[in-house]
C-alpha cells in the first residue's frame, strides 16, 4: 500500500497558493448485501456458513488488513449481530471484543447478520485511511472495501465464499472480481462473485453507483478505469490518456513480468465541501488499486497524483503480491504479525513508481534526481540509526508509529543505493529489479519466503559483497552515505543552505491539522527550518496562537498569509501544546533558512565507468 496521504493542510494549501473467479465451485460461506436497503446510513450483512461442526465458534471482522500497517477495528463500525438458527429463531452472540463475536450452540447455526456503517461521513473516518475505507451513500455510491463489510468464521478463512450484492439496475459496478452470474428482478439486480477462499473477498474492492468507466489495451492485459466524481467534474475519458500512457510505461519497464488479464483502477474523488474522505492516496491489491483524491483538484494536479500513487500501487505486483514472506502469505487479520522487509514492499516499491519514469522517458533525468534529493531532506525528520528490518518488524507498535512514513523515504534510497551497488558488481548488467524478478521465478506468489531468509537469498542470487551492505545500512544502524553512492554513477551530491517560507517550503508545509480536532501541529516528517528552531519549537508541536491570534484548521490559511507580512526583528510569540502542556516561546523573527539536499550529474566523460554505469542504472 502507498500510505501516501495528501495532508489536510496541503489541501489548504492549494486552495491558499493554488483472487481469481470459480463459477464451478461450491458455495461455501454464501454472504449476501442489499446496497437497495439502506436503514440510518448501515448496509444489511448477512452470513451463511453451512453446516458448522463445532459446539461453538468464533466471528471476526478484521483488525486489519494486509497493505495498511496499521489497526484499523472494523468492527468498531458493526451494530446489531444476530445470529439465527435453523427454526428461524435468535440464539445467543458474546462479544468478545471490538472486532470478536462468539456463538455457542454452533451445531444449530443457520446465519448471522448485522448492519454495518461506512467510515467516509465519520469524522476522522474512524482512524481508517480513506482507500482502505467505506463508502454509503444510498442512491449514488457504495465503496465497498469488503473487510469493512464482511467478516469470517474461524478455521473456515480457506473455503469457497459466494458474495452476492444486491443493486439498482442503473448501478455500474468496478472491481476485478469478474460477476459469475446475475439475476434480474424488477428494478433489482444482483451480481454473484465466487471466490476460493476469504481473502478473495479482500483482495477485490468493488465500488458500485453513478460512475464513468472506460477500458484500454496494453500488451495483453485489460486495464479498467472506473471514477466516481460527486459533481461529475470528472469521467474516466478525461483521464483515460495520462493513465495509459503511465501504464504502457510500466509495462514496458517491467517486461514479462505479470500475466494479469485484467487490472482495474478505482478513483473515488472526495467532495470537499461536505463530510467525505480526506486521507488521500492508494491501496493495492493483486489484479486492482483503489484510489481516493480530492474532486476540487485541476486536471493537471489529479493526473500527477494519479500517475505516483497508481504507479506505486501497480509496482507491488512485484512484491509483495509476486515475492511475499508467510507472514504476509498467510495474513493473521486479528492478530497480524508484520515481516522484517517492509523496506522492501513499500520502500523499493516506491522507488520503482520514481524510477520507471525517467527509465520511459515520462521525466527528466534531474527531475528524478529532484525527487530523489527531497526524499532524503524529508529523511533527515526521522531516526536515521533505526534499522530498518527492526522498524518493519514492530510498525504496529506504538513506539515505531512515527517512524512509519521513514519507509516511503528511506526505504526508497535504500532501493537506489542498492541498485548501484548491484550495477556497480554486475558491470552494470544486474540490478534491482532483475534480482526481483530472479526470486520471483523461484518463489512466486503462491510460495512465500521465510522472512529470516530473504536477504541470504538476496546474496545468493546476486554477489557476497551484497551481504555487507545488508549488514550495515538495513539490518546495522548505519546512515546511508549518499554522497559516495552517487558519486559512482557520476552525480554531486550537495547540501546548502536556502531561504524558505515560514510555514510553507515550495509546496511542502512544515505543519499539518490533525483531522481528529482541527489542530495545526509541526510535522515530525519534515525539518523545522532555523527560525522556528531558534524560538524552540519542537516536531509535534501543537500551535494554540500565533502574536494573540488563536488557530485551526478554519483559518490556518490567515495564519499563513499573516506571515508573509513579518519582518526580521519583528518580535515573536507562540503559544504550543506539548505533551498536554502550554508553552510560551518568545523570540524575534529573522530571515528562515534550512538544508537543501541537492543533486546534479557531474560532467563525466561518455567512456568513463562513472557514465556508463549512470545508463545502464538509468535506462537499461
Amino acid at each position: 500500500m502507498m500510505y501516501k496521504r495528501i495532508s489536510a493542510l496541503v489541501i489548504s494549501s492549494l486552495l491558499f497558493v493554488a483472487c481469481g473467479v470459480q463459477p464451478n465451485a461450491s458455495k461455501g460461506i454464501e454472504v449476501s448485501i442489499d446496497l437497495t436497503d439502506v436503514d440510518q446510513d448501515m448496509l444489511t450483512v448477512t452470513h451463511n456458513p453451512g453446516k458448522i461442526k463445532t459446539e461453538s465458534i468464533k466471528f471476526y471482522i478484521p483488525k486489519t488488513v494486509p497493505g495498511t500497517y496499521d489497526l484499523s477495528d472494523y468492527g468498531q463500525f458493526v451494530q446489531e449481530m444476530v445470529a439465527y438458527d435453523y427454526e428461524g429463531k435468535t440464539m445467543p452472540v458474546v462479544q468478545n471484543d471490538e472486532n470478536t463475536w462468539t456463538i455457542n450452540n454452533a451445531t444449530e447455526l443457520d446465519k448471522i447478520s448485522y448492519k454495518v456503517n461506512d467510515t467516509y461521513d465519520i469524522d476522522d473516518e474512524g482512524g481508517v485511511f480513506s482507500p482502505a475505507g467505506t463508502n454509503i451513500e444510498e442512491g449514488e455510491n457504495y465503496m465497498l472495501n469488503l473487510h469493512g463489510f464482511v467478516g469470517y468464521f474461524e478455521g473456515h478463512q480457506e473455503e469457497n465464499h459466494q458474495l452476492k450484492i444486491t443493486r439498482p439496475l442503473d448501478f455500474k459496478s468496478a472491481s476485478s472480481l469478474q460477476i459469475a452470474s446475475r439475476d434480474t428482478i424488477d428494478q433489482k439486480v444482483t451480481d454473484a462473485y465466487m471466490t476460493s477462499r476469504y481473502f478473495g473477498l479482500i483482495d477485490n474492492p468493488i465500488m458500485y453507483g453513478k460512475l464513468s468507466k472506460t477500458t484500454f489495451d496494453i500488451q495483453d492485459m485489460v486495464v479498467e478505469l472506473s471514477v466516481y466524481s460527486p459533481n461529475n467534474k470528472y469521467t474516466a475519458e478525461d483521464l483515460k490518456p495520462s493513465m495509459e500512457k503511465m501504464v504502457q510505461a510500466q509495462k514496458s519497464f517491467l517486461g514479462k513480468i505479470d500475466n494479469t488479464p485484467l487490472y482495474s483502477i478505482i478513483l473515488y474523488l472526495s467532495d470537499m465541501e461536505k463530510t467525505d474522505a480526506t486521507g488521500f492516496g492508494a491501496l493495492e491489491h493483486h489484479t486492482s488499486t483503489t484510489v481516493v483524491l480530492p474532486e476540487m483538484m485541476s486536471l493537471e494536479q489529479l493526473e500527477e497524483s494519479m500517475t505516483d500513487v497508481v504507479s506505486h500501487e501497480f509496482f507491488h505486483i512485484i512484491t509483495p503480491l509476486n515475492l511475499q514472506s508467510e507472514e504476509v502469505h498467510f495474513f493473521d487479520y486479528n492478530t497480524p504479525k508484520m515481516s522484517q522487509h517492509l523496506w522492501l514492499y513499500e520502500g523499493v516499491t516506491e522507488y520503482f513508481a520514481n524510477l520507471f519514469q525517467v527509465n520511459q522517458g515520462l521525466i527528466t533525468e534531474q527531475e528524478f534526481y529532484d525527487r530523489m534529493a527531497e526524499k532524503i531532506q524529508t529523511s533527515q525528520g526521522f531516526n536515521d540509526e533505526m534499522p530498518m528490518t527492526e522498524l518493519s518488524e514492530n510498525i504496529l507498535s506504538e513506539d515505531y508509529k512515527d517512524q512509519y512514513y521513514n519507509v516511503y523515504l528511506k526505504g526508497a534510497l535504500i532501493g537506489m543505493t542498492l541498485d548501484i551497488r548491484l550495477r556497480e558488481l554486475s558491470d552494470g548488467d544486474q540490478g534491482i529489479l532483475k534480482t526481483l524478478k530472479t526470486l520471483i521465478d523461484k518463489y512466486g506468489k503462491n510460495k512465500p519466503f521465510q522472512d529470516d531468509e530473504l536477504i541470504s537469498e538476496i546474496v545468493k542470487a546476486t554477489y557476497p559483497e551484497i551481504q555487507n551492505y545488508f549488514d550495515t545500512y538495513i539490518t546495522g544502524s548505519t546512515p546511508i552515505p549518499y554522497e559516495e553512492f552517487l558519486n559512482k554513477v557520476g552525480l554531486e551530491y550537495i547540501q546548502k543552505q536556502k531561504q524558505t517560507e515560514f510555514f510553507i517550503d515550495g509546496e511542502t508545509p512544515f505543519i499539518d491539522v490533525n483531522t481528529k480536532n482541527n489542530k495545526i501541529f509541526f510535522r515530525k516528517a519534515y525539518p523545522l527550518h532555523s527560525t522556528f528552531k531558534e524560538l524552540g519549537v519542537k516536531p509535534g508541536d501543537y500551535i494554540k496562537s500565533v502574536n494573540g491570534t488563536e488557530y485551526k484548521l478554519h483559518n490556518v490559511r490567515a495564519m499563513i498569509s499573516a506571515s508573509f507580512r513579518w519582518n526580521s526583528g519583528d518580535d515573536l510569540t507562540m503559544v504550543v501544546e506539548r505533551d498536554g502542556k502550554e508553552i510560551k516561546l518568545e523570540g524575534k523573527v529573522s530571515r528562515p533558512t534550512t538544508t537543501s539536499f541537492e543533486i546534479e550529474a557531474k560532467d563525466v566523460p561518455k567512456d568513463s565507468a562513472a557514465y556508463r554505469l549512470r545508463e545502464a542504472w538509468l535506462k537499461s
